[in-house]
């Protein structure tokens, strides 16, 4: 069985204090402050978000807008998949954790061990700690999680070299009408502004139109994810709603050399 590091335990944050800020109290008004400013939109029929995963002063005010909309399905959540890429280690396949839970200074987001050792055993993922040790990917998205749901079990995913059906796969095995699917991806990276707006554009009508075979690594760190969530989206007959599409050019200030960020709500066909 392909396992390596399996000692239980606990993922400790990694991007506290750099991130988002370390503290419980700031981070927690942070995440506050950043859902009330965006405006609520009810999506009852909401199964899934897009979301990026830089820091919040970056992304922040973006991916709030899809976490919001997340509120409307409250009582109906029991778990959250999260699936992202590996920024720092390379690997084949897709990578869990052995952990029991994830950390941030919000407290402990339990791991779906049980839904992991089914990836596991159905040689869909591989339980592998390193590439989620220092990664990012997932870890910003838990304090947003953590602000609606509380200790809201999670399947915690991140892919390496692999096939988007590859993803799609482990996406259909754990997307259940009591999960929450949350792809975890920017857009296009240290473009001017002007490109990157163009560029972004084009990226996000390839989403909406659910056609993953158009979006690659130059369009979206988390493409594969992005591509996995499309095809399953597709075969559900579900449809993607843009809620906003903005780079650090708008959030931070800077526009020469910018990062996109993208939010959407996957759901049912009006």
């Amino acid at each position: 069985m392909p396992f390596k590091h399996t000692t239980p335990g606990l993922r400790q944050a990694a991007v506290a204090g750099s991130f988002y800020p370390a503290s419980a109290k700031k981070l927690n008004q942070k995440v506050a402050d950043l859902l009330a400013a965006s405006p609520a939109r009810e999506r009852p029929d909401l199964s899934g978000i897009i979301v990026p995963h830089a820091g919040y002063v970056y992304s922040g005010p973006v991916a709030a807008a899809a976490f919001m909309s997340v509120r409307s399905v409250k009582s109906r959540i029991r778990r959250a998949v999260i699936v992202g890429p590996a920024h720092f280690v390379p690997f084949r396949g897709i990578a869990a954790p052995s952990h029991r839970a994830f950390v941030t200074p919000l407290g402990e987001m339990p791991v779906d061990t049980e839904a992991v050792r089914k990836l596991v055993e159905a040689a869909i993922t591989v339980i592998d700690d390193e590439p989620h040790a220092r990664d990012h990917a997932i870890e910003v998205e838990l304090p947003f999680l953590q602000a609606i749901f509380g200790e809201l079990p999670i399947v915690p995913l991140l892919f390496g070299s692999a096939s988007a059906h590859a993803v799609a796969t482990a996406i259909e095995r754990t997307w259940t009408d009591e999960t929450l699917l949350v792809v975890s991806s920017d857009l296009s990276h240290y473009e001017d502004y002007a490109a990157a707006r163009s560029h972004d554009e084009h990226t996000a009508e390839a989403i909406e139109a659910l056609k993953e075979i158009a979006i690659g690594p130059a369009d979206a760190c988390g493409h594969l994810a992005i591509r996995g969530a499309l095809i399953e989206a597709k075969r559900r007959s579900l449809a993607i709603e843009r809620l906003d599409l903005r780079n650090s050019g708008d959030t931070a200030g800077d526009k020469r050399s910018v990062v996109g960020y993208g939010a959407w709500v996957i759901g049912k066909r009006p």
